[in-house]
């Protein structure tokens, strides 16, 4: 993201401070973060510990129609592995959101700046200690923009016993750095529509362009279909997405899907199964499972005990064990 972008929207918040009658405006401020460790024998007995993000959340609302949010992560801030012991070499600075919302109504708001593309469940609630699971479906993370910088129009319709809720969006500003291993996408679009009621059901459309992973020049143009639910039956929490992309010629361009449950065993503790699986052009096709169990320490606080297996080497999805532990501060 250029840095004239942040610059811009951290001026037009300090005007709007400067032209406010109010002078309570730093305890108009929230200022709070989440952060999570994990441990993970991988399947060919090679082990790394780390510390996976430290991400500081700050935002800002007088309760008028202008709110600010922002959220800045130090990914991966240490880490230690057999070969290099402690190193924080893939230490980076990440600012993952930062923008404005304007909230007209109930049913029209704007959003602009930068914000995570809202057209996967998954992707809007990835935070660490509201996962239940260390690691993310491939296909969350593989075949579409994890965040976008534009504007979004969004807004929610009541409607007899359910609420209607949509967002539209367009990218205004391509992303000026990709990190290592991270997909570069361009020419965003898309809208994701949702029914809120004992369940979540979304349905979301999307457009956008992938670049050339070696020589970074635009590539093959896709469009792309999802669907996202979450439903409890008898306090089984059921889960999943499902996501098909064709190319501007209508042919094949990837797909990807999971499914998943948290089952209730004792107190705090649920027992945890997934499955999913990955298609994307020239890489073929990924299967995984996993199988674990977590501990709801606190509302903010999980423990977290997985086994992974399946086809297929991802660096965001290793195969074997892992222990992890997230929290909200």
């Amino acid at each position: 993201m250029k840095k004239f972008h942040i610059i811009i929207l951290l001026l037009m918040l300090t005007e709007y401070v400067k032209a406010s009658e109010d002078n309570t405006f730093y305890d108009q401020l929230n200022v709070g973060g989440f952060s999570s460790a994990a441990i993970t024998l991988h399947r060919d007995a090679k082990a790394e510990a780390a510390i996976n993000e430290l991400n500081l959340l700050l935002s800002w609302n007088n309760h008028s129609r202008l709110s600010f949010f922002s959220e800045l992560e130090i990914e991966r801030p240490l880490a230690w592995n057999d070969n290099e012991r402690y190193s924080r070499k893939e230490s980076k600075l990440d600012l993952e959101r930062l923008y404005f919302d304007y909230n007209l109504s109930e049913v029209v708001n704007f959003r602009f700046g930068r914000f995570l593309t809202p057209n996967s469940r998954w992707n809007l609630f990835r935070a660490p200690p509201l996962m239940w699971t260390n690691s993310r479906p491939l296909a969350t993370s593989r075949l579409f923009p994890i965040a976008t910088n534009g504007i979004t129009l969004h807004g929610a319709l009541p409607f007899k016993n359910v609420e209607l809720e949509y967002k539209l969006f367009t990218e205004l500003l391509e992303d000026q750095q990709q990190d290592n291993n991270e997909l570069q996408f361009e020419h965003v679009r898309g809208a994701r529509f949702s029914v809120k009621s004992d369940s979540d059901i979304g349905i979301s459309i999307l457009s956008f362009s992938e670049r050339d992973a070696f020589n970074g020049l635009s590539g093959a143009s896709y469009r792309m279909l999802g669907l996202d639910f979450v439903t409890n039956l008898y306090e089984t929490e059921i889960s999943g997405e499902v996501f098909q992309r064709f190319t501007s010629k209508g042919k094949e361009g990837g797909s990807g899907a999971y499914i998943q449950t948290a089952v209730p065993i004792k107190g705090n503790w649920y027992w945890i199964t997934r499955l999913e699986s990955l298609n994307r052009p020239n890489e073929g096709s990924f299967g995984r499972w996993l199988i674990g169990a977590t501990w709801r320490i606190k509302p903010t606080q999980l423990l977290k005990f997985e086994f992974s297996g399946g086809s297929g080497d991802q660096p965001e999805a290793p195969r074997g064990f892992s222990a992890s532990y997230a929290l909200f501060f």
